[in-house]
């Protein structure tokens, strides 16, 4: 009995982009009770920024990342987003009120 070996190889071959290559949005709730969505830009770019979207109001902020020594910071045009784990200061002229992750 004879046979034949057939040998087939083939590559497969998937790119799949980690998932901190991407944009990440995530809902804070501030103590005053109002709410926001903010938009992080992906890490990998350069420009670094995170776009502030208050429920209800329609205001927007779009912040750039700013030096910070610990934590997220984005700040700009008087406003300043302070991320410390899933808390966050928002500070909008002398006004500052904590906010957390949803």
């Amino acid at each position: 009995m004879h046979g034949k070996i057939i040998v087939c190889a083939g590559v497969l071959v998937i790119s799949v982009a980690p998932l901190d290559a991407f944009a990440t949005d995530v809902k804070y709730t501030c103590a005053n009770g109002s709410r926001l969505m903010v938009h992080f830009s992906p890490p990998n770019d350069p420009s670094g920024k995170a776009r502030l979207v208050f429920a209800g109001s329609g205001k927007t902020y779009t912040l750039p990342l700013a030096v910070s020594a610990d934590g997220s910071r984005y700040a700009g045009a008087g406003t300043e987003f302070w991320i410390k784990g899933r808390s966050a200061t928002l500070t909008r002229g002398s006004s500052a009120i904590i906010c957390q992750a949803d």
